[in-house]
């Protein structure tokens, strides 16, 4: 048996019915340490769980609509130093290119491909080329269409980005996107690094290529080492954020990975997977915070 602190939380206040599961869980962990962090979300502490039974809480939870988070051991915000997100479907709620390809009429052809992508099914660098080359010919004017009327940030990214920033911790937003949006983001949301592809635009029209290096699954984590670099500090220091196939490898360098309405494939490798709360729901794993969320 290993000894882990598990975290449950939803996007309500805990109902008597999940104080039933939760009571059900501490006794199957053997352990009676529940720690109530706010109406949403309590602590396990000290619970006794093998990866059988693990899987057995885990399915519970799913079925409750509750997120588990289970480490081996207690972390602390302050144990960190930078936050890097993707942007697409992690930060924000849309993928940029989908909305642009709409604009084309050809968002069934553009989605179906960027979908296989996020699976893993599909190389990145490839399937962003075929993507953008579809988008030849369109009024550069639609990028701030999509900016101005389908960009929303996703559930909690607001107060999870607030907290982080006030405890100091540096942030980057590295994408396999478009500079027209990070640029945007970046301004918006006081971040302090971004990096992603750019659309090259003539006489006011999408040119279908992209300029410069294509920020793949590669690129992203040389980035994330790169920057660490730069704040002299270690990936493992970091925490990364991401939701398809093309975010693993930065997220296996990072000292916490962290899944946000992910793929299967990226919900197995990371330590962190949140599929009903909001990105603020990272803030319940540490220790050295008590916000009510």
């Amino acid at each position: 048996m290993k000894t882990r602190q598990l975290t449950l939380q939803g996007l309500h206040a805990i109902t008597t019915e999940n104080q039933t599961l939760i009571q059900h869980i501490a006794q199957k962990t053997q352990t009676s340490n529940i720690v109530i962090l706010n109406p949403r979300a309590v602590r396990i502490e000290n619970a006794q769980a093998n990866d059988s039974l693990l899987t057995e809480i885990r399915q519970q939870c799913d079925a409750a609509h509750i997120d588990l988070t289970a480490l081996e051991q207690n972390i602390r915000l302050s144990d960190f130093k930078l936050v890097a997100m993707d942007m697409d479907s992690t930060l924000i709620t849309i993928e940029c290119i989908d909305e642009i390809a709409d604009m084309q009429g050809l968002k069934p052809q553009v989605a179906e491909i960027t979908e296989a992508a996020m699976r893993g099914e599909l190389e990145f660098r490839d399937s962003l080329k075929r993507r953008v080359s579809l988008l030849k010919g369109l009024d550069a004017s639609a990028l701030q269409k999509v900016y101005d009327e389908r960009l929303e940030l996703s559930l909690g990214a607001d107060h999870m980005l607030s907290v982080i920033q006030a405890s100091g911790l540096k942030t980057l937003l590295v994408s396999g996107g478009f500079t027209f949006f990070t640029d945007r983001m970046k301004t918006r949301l006081n971040l302090d690094v971004t990096h992603s592809n750019q659309l090259e635009i003539i006489d006011g029209k999408l040119t279908g290529e992209i300029i410069g290096t294509i920020v793949d699954a590669d690129e992203k984590r040389h980035t994330v080492e790169r920057v660490c670099a730069e704040l002299g500090i270690s990936t493992q220091q970091a925490i990364v954020m991401g939701d398809g196939a093309n975010d693993l490898k930065m997220m296996g360098v990072a000292g916490l990975s962290v899944a946000f309405r992910a793929k299967p494939v990226v919900r197995a490798q990371a330590d962190v997977a949140l599929n009903v709360v909001g990105l603020d729901g990272v803030l319940n794993l540490f220790t050295d915070i008590r916000l009510p969320l």
